[in-house]
């Protein structure tokens, strides 16, 4: 038997996708996250209570959640603060890490992606593809023009992996000077002939926000709760990958 393309075995599991700010629906995502972080990635998330990852941050957040229909499984799951509620939270979670005054002076609305974490069973095309199109259907609906985002990466090894990554990334998709910013806790910096020659493997979340037309904004900040070095990641909505945007309308003229 042949394999399963992604778009049947999404289809086989009746993924389906909503955005919701229900306490009770959120807390759906703050187990799933407490699980994929905290269990899986051994991160110190600060949790107050057992098996929720939860802060200050989520109930003015929309939370977008992909279930599986069959079991009523969430399988996948990330936040979206829009700035027209940042006098509720004070900033972008991200202004934690990094230094946002270049891109609080760039024109319309910028929101926040974050906490996107995948259900170990479901890490495969068809859920990521169900969460990034409804997320590019929320950015058009809610007339998002910049979305930012903080992209992790591991430091299991030091270090060494995340200045790879970074550096390649630079090469190809930094943005421009006035988009740059400075994380207040720098990644401290590794000689670059102790740097392996091997080929650098982009996580794949950092590699969806690539495709998606997304840039970098200059180096790491460490993040030692996270055990993760985070590069600050900037996506113009209207330049939105076209496969995404032609899929987002078919969708919506299908309905």
């Amino acid at each position: 038997m042949t394999a399963l393309t992604a778009r049947q075995a999404r289809e086989a599991r009746k993924l389906t996708a909503s955005m919701t700010r229900c306490p009770n629906k959120v807390k759906d995502a703050q187990r799933l996250r407490y699980r994929v972080f905290s269990e899986e990635y051994n991160c110190n998330l600060g949790a107050t209570t057992p098996g929720i990852d939860a802060d200050r941050y989520d109930p003015w957040c929309d939370h977008l959640m992909v279930t599986d229909e069959a079991s009523g499984q969430l399988v996948a799951t990330t936040r979206i603060l829009h700035q027209r509620d940042l006098a509720a939270t004070d900033g972008f979670y991200s202004a934690s890490e990094f230094d946002l005054a270049n891109l609080t002076q760039l024109p319309g609305n910028i929101a926040e992606l974050g906490r996107t974490c995948v259900h170990p069973d479901y890490r495969n095309g068809a859920t990521i593809s169900l969460l990034w199109s409804e997320l590019a259907a929320y950015l058009m609906r809610e007339q998002v023009d910049y979305l930012i985002g903080c992209a992790s990466i591991s430091m299991a090894d030091g270090g060494h992996k995340a200045w790879r990554i970074a550096e390649h990334l630079r090469q190809t998709y930094l943005t421009p000077e006035h988009q740059r910013v400075t994380p207040h806790r720098a990644l401290p910096h590794i000689t670059p002939g102790s740097l392996s020659d091997r080929p650098v493997l982009i996580p794949p979340l950092i590699k969806a926000y690539m495709r998606l037309g997304a840039r970098i904004c200059g180096e790491p900040c460490w993040d030692p709760d996270f055990r993760c070095a985070d590069l600050l990641v900037l996506l113009e909505v209207q330049a939105l990958a076209d496969r995404y945007s032609r899929h987002f309308m078919q969708r919506r003229a299908a309905e």
